[in-house]
């Protein structure tokens, strides 16, 4: 069998290399051989429903374009996968994995299609390639008793809360705000949302996982060992390995919590309540996260503009409690009783997500976003308050923009009493709050350079006021503007102009890590981690 693979391998090559007019020919044959591939190497049937190609249009471009979040790269001119594989099964991943490897494709795992930058389902340095999207792989099984659930890579964060609040109304678990986040992905990259104040990241409270390596073996947190462990909880997606499914430890949470959003704009003294929020919301109350969404009053470039702000809270506890500490702490937001929405904490899933306050739990297994549209964004770390002239200054780039748009999110509390290097996510102590910039439209290219401009020239603005040495980065919020591997030969060189401002000196270990189980580098992207070259004897 392994003479016969490397002969069809070899024959696959040759059209490639040789005959560039064959290109159709070839793409149908490895097609036809991947999928008898998998068949032979997979201890579960594999049935044709789960294997789509480009000479079905139709079935093809509606599972690729399912869970893609930006419409930039789903244009005409976006590169294609050759297959799309959606296993049902643990084995089906393996023999996908093996497959890849045989026949050279370059692989790319999706898990919700939240990827800022698509790696997961497009390849800019690499051709051929397959999607193995995971989106058929959701169980979830939640385990009160032991204070657990079992959460499969292609579950959304939205169906998690959802099983998790089935069971018992006391219990929850720290991770996306979003509520169509694939968990398999959204983990990797550290996991942030609305409790981190109080318990940390998601990847603070994961206790275990199953993922299949680059020799399709299944390995849990035993059978892996420590070190890849903890790169695997935020050292982003797609360097070690396929996650199937990750352990989470639930957290304890009050039957009644609230939830609140009080709005400011400019002429209601914006400037100088975001000033003072920078000093408060990262000391105030752990069991209170207030974030802050920064919009443009109006699309119109041309009317009478302003910024608005919106302050859109949780807090672990009853109404009382908390008109208390913001009377004392942060009495200048003005937050009245009427502000104030007492709910159950899965309620407030829903109303930190967007959803309006009638809407029932049952939408959060629909696994669908509020919008798509297309975008591109940045992110920064704050570690000492910008001043009011600094944002003074922020505000005239805003507003050139039809719809600009900001999310302020509070660090402190928990995140600050995690050591850096406890996970590969290493903006922890310090840390004020971390900046979302997005730049949105939906003309496609008529306009992207436009907005793209823009918002890099809001972030170079912004430089001054942010993290230096590096200027650090959130990895969930890939960009790569801060640079990628080149052609799918990565460097350490290369790869620390983003590693670096991701993870700081934690890259270096997952370096180390990434050297020692995938020293091939087969798992690998525009942004995966690099292992270190081979040495080769003379």
């Amino acid at each position: 069998m392994a003479f016969r693979s490397s002969l069809l391998l070899s024959q696959i090559l040759f059209l490639f290399v040789a005959l560039p007019s064959s290109w159709t020919s070839a793409t149908s044959t490895i097609q036809q051989t991947f999928f008898r591939c998998l068949s032979t190497n997979s201890m579960n049937s594999i049935p044709l429903s789960t294997y789509y190609t480009p000479n079905n249009v139709t079935s093809f471009t509606s599972v690729l374009n399912s869970t893609a979040n930006n419409l930039r790269y789903l244009l005409p001119n976006a590169p294609k996968p050759v297959i799309i594989f959606t296993p049902l099964c643990e084995a089906h991943v393996q023999a996908a994995v093996l497959c890849s490897r045989r026949f050279g494709l370059a692989l790319r795992v999706r898990s919700g299609g939240h990827d800022y930058e698509a790696v997961s389902y497009v390849s800019q340095i690499e051709s051929p390639f397959l999607v193995l999207d995971l989106a058929r792989l959701r169980s979830i099984q939640v385990d009160i008793r032991r204070g657990t659930a079992w959460a499969q890579a292609g579950a959304t964060t939205g169906e998690v809360y959802y099983r998790i609040a089935q069971q018992s109304r006391v219990h929850g678990f720290p991770m996306g705000l979003c509520a169509s986040l694939g968990v398999g992905g959204h983990i990797t990259g550290g996991a942030y949302g609305s409790m981190m104040r109080m318990f940390g990241l998601g990847v603070d409270n994961v206790i275990d996982v199953r993922m299949v390596d680059s020799k399709g073996r299944i390995l849990d947190r035993k059978a892996m060992g420590e070190d890849l462990f903890w790169a695997l909880r935020g050292g982003g997606g797609g360097s070690f390995g396929v996650i199937l499914a990750w352990n989470l430890k639930l957290v304890n949470v009050p039957e009644t919590v609230t939830v609140f959003t009080v709005t400011k704009t400019l002429e209601q003294g914006a400037t100088k309540l975001l000033y003072k929020w920078q000093k408060v919301a990262p000391k105030i109350d752990d069991r209170l996260y207030i974030r802050v969404i920064i919009q443009a009053s109006s699309a119109d470039l041309t009317a009478n503009r302003t910024v608005v702000t919106s302050y859109n809270a949780l807090f672990l506890g009853d109404p009382d409690t908390l008109l208390r500490i913001m009377g004392k702490r942060f009495p200048e937001l003005g937050l009245t009783r009427a502000d104030c929405v007492k709910t159950s904490w899965i309620g407030s899933v829903l109303y930190i997500a967007g959803y309006p306050n009638t809407t029932a739990p049952e939408v959060l297994l629909q696994g669908k976003p509020l919008f798509r549209n297309y975008f591109k964004a940045k992110s920064d770390f704050v570690r000492t308050p910008i001043s009011v002239k600094g944002l003074l200054g922020l505000w005239k780039i805003y507003l050139q923009e039809e719809n600009p748009f900001m999310i302020w999110n509070p660090y402190g509390g928990a995140m600050a009493r995690v050591p850096e290097s406890a996970t590969p996510f290493p903006h922890r102590y310090g840390t004020l709050f971390k900046i979302q910039y997005v730049a949105t439209w939906q003309d496609g290219t008529q306009s992207m350079a436009r907005h793209m401009n823009w918002l890099t020239k809001l972030y170079n603005y912004m430089g001054s006021y942010v993290s230096k040495n590096p200027r650090e980065a959130y990895v969930n919020y890939r960009d790569l503007d801060l640079g990628m591997n080149k052609k799918g030969v990565n460097s350490l060189a290369e790869a620390s102009s983003w590693g670096l401002r991701y993870f700081k000196s934690n890259f270096y270990r997952l370096v180390q890590v990434k050297t020692r189980v995938d020293p091939d580098n087969f798992f690998r992207h525009e942004q995966s981690i690099p292992p270190l070259p081979v040495k080769r004897g003379r």
